[in-house]
């Protein structure tokens, strides 16, 4: 008798994620994509990175590949408590498996089945994911240019687990909160006695000016505040780390052991000899100074090319990503394909609203594509545009 497997409930809740489905029609030849949410490979520092493997593996390379502690490599979490902008002790903070895992643990550890959580309009696609198995009720705040509307807040904060939020240049619409509105933010959450989860992988991509001061700074025993080095360093190392309260991190240390007991200690002493000599003071101006660079050519390019069509776009202050909403009557999940076939891709906006997602939206990722492949992918897709109006 052969087995039979049954799948437990919140398996039935985790859905494969759509951008990963459609980076795969990406991956046709020629294609120029503005679908991932991929940092340009032209800001990894490699030679860095080979000067500390061989630095690393010289002068300790035996607990370099041995298992290490859960909470990481404490003269890395000493590094990241001496950057923020607010007093941390570094037992504060949990090195984690990039800041997706972060987002994991908290679920685990704060939501319940039937749990109320708050959420932006639209949010990050990957914390829908990670919060979805636990089997949560995902509400939605109205937003807008400036973030969360905290008058819509209040009214659903009470009872609510926590709110989810990334105040800097968001993932999916690059916007930025406002300090007025930052500050409203954490006094109507501190009324309502409602937990914050700030995201904060982009802040440092900032192109003229650093955004307000984090969430967190204002409140840190109210808030948890996610880090990473993907877009600073590189994403295939897989770092990130949390910063919580002493109050929740024991329970956070221990999801993250039942996960997978530690972040991989090689990588964790590779990164800390890096940082060590200030390098990321030097390097990370190099990134914005790309990221800026692309994201005109890409703002230019839309000007030029959606003349005459009723396209709208978002001009970002920094990250990776810009948000446009289409004409009436264009879906951007019926026009993808025909994109697709004119040689260009984005993400269709959609799947990143916890709820009814607005049809006419679209994220388009300025970072990995060239300047000419930019222009070229922004003709294209304003020709896809046009025929559908026409139908």
């Amino acid at each position: 008798m052969s087995a039979h497997w049954t799948l437990a409930k919140r398996a039935h809740k985790m859905n494969p994620s759509v951008i990963r489905e459609i980076l795969k029609v990406t991956e046709k030849p020629g294609i120029i994509s503005f679908a991932g949410g991929l940092p340009s490979p032209r800001t990894f520092p490699v030679q860095a990175f080979a000067s500390a493997c061989d630095a690393v593996l010289k002068t300790d390379g035996a607990a370099a590949l041995q298992y290490a502690a859960s909470e990481g490599l404490p003269a890395l979490r000493e590094w990241i408590a001496g950057q923020l902008p607010w007093d941390v002790s570094p037992d504060q903070v949990l090195i984690t498996t990039g800041s997706q895992q972060g987002l994991d643990l908290v679920a685990k550890v704060l939501i319940d089945e039937g749990s109320t959580v708050l959420v932006e309009t639209p949010t990050y696609l990957g914390a829908l994911q990670a919060f979805t198995p636990m089997e949560p009720k995902i509400v939605s705040v109205d937003s807008d240019d400036e973030g969360i509307d905290v008058a819509d807040l209040a009214k659903k904060a009470p009872g609510a687990r926590f709110l989810y939020v990334l105040p800097n240049f968001q993932n999916p619409t690059g916007r930025t909160m406002s300090e007025a509105r930052r500050q409203a933010l954490v006094d109507a959450a501190q009324a309502a006695g409602l937990p914050v989860i700030e995201d904060n992988p982009y802040g440092d991509l900032w192109f003229d000016q650093p955004p307000p001061k984090p969430l967190t700074a204002r409140n840190p025993e109210g808030c948890i505040y996610l880090g990473s080095f993907s877009k600073v360093l590189a994403p295939g190392l897989r770092l990130g780390y949390v910063v919580a309260p002493k109050a929740i991190m024991p329970k956070l240390l221990q999801a993250k052991q039942a996960a997978d007991l530690h972040s991989p200690t090689f990588n964790q002493r590779m990164v800390a000899e890096v940082l060590k000599d200030g390098f990321i003071d030097r390097h990370v101006p190099t990134i914005r100074a790309l990221y800026k660079h692309q994201c005109e050519v890409m703002l230019d390019a839309l000007k030029k090319d959606m003349a005459g069509l009723d396209v709208q776009w978002n001009s970002p202050v920094g990250g990776m990503f810009l948000w446009a909403r289409l004409p009436e009557g264009v879906d951007a999940v019926d026009l993808l394909p025909k994109a697709v076939d004119k040689g260009v891709a984005f993400v269709p906006g959609a799947a990143f609203y916890a709820d009814q997602g607005d049809p006419r939206t679209m994220r388009l990722s300025f970072v990995t594509a060239s300047e000419e492949q930019i222009r070229i992918g922004i003709q294209a897709l304003a020709d896809a545009i046009r025929e559908a109006v026409k139908g």
